[in-house]
């Protein structure tokens, strides 16, 4: 198992978790790995949105653990390219609710933070700052 942060990212705290064996497959792990990674998810879903990848072939099982700040969402609500997916909420939701999905905030990230030549602003610590912090709560 393994705790690192994308080489590819500007976001401050964004993190990737993964298994050291190829698989895409939870339930393949020795019982120790997956108390392992259970305890270490748990303990991050404290923090972090935890989205799951690795689910096709070649690709090994792992989660990313991204950090959304109120800074990230306020970036996120102010960014008029993404008012788009509050007409697709729902209905039943308030429009004017500044709420939404973590999956709507992880396109964001995604796009901008990782994808993005420019990304947004950083407000905070630096991912230098945000790494070192994190070390000191990871187990070896």
């Amino acid at each position: 198992m393994g705790v690192e942060p994308p080489s590819d990212t500007a976001l401050p705290g964004y993190l990737m978790l993964g298994v050291r064996m190829p698989t895409t497959d939870l339930s393949l792990l020795c019982p120790e790995a997956l108390a392992q990674f259970g305890t270490l998810l748990a303990g991050a879903q404290k923090h972090l949105y935890i989205g799951w990848f690795g689910h096709a072939a070649g690709h090994a099982l792992h989660f990313h653990l991204i950090p959304i700040c109120g800074w990230v969402r306020q970036l996120f609500f102010d960014d008029p390219r993404y008012a788009i997916l509050k007409n697709l909420q729902s209905c039943a939701r308030d429009p004017d609710d500044e709420e939404t999905g973590g999956a709507e905030l992880m396109l964001y990230v995604w796009r901008e933070f990782r994808e993005s030549p420019t990304p947004p602003p950083i407000s905070g610590l630096s991912i230098d700052e945000v790494v070192e912090r994190l070390k000191a709560l990871v187990p070896a």
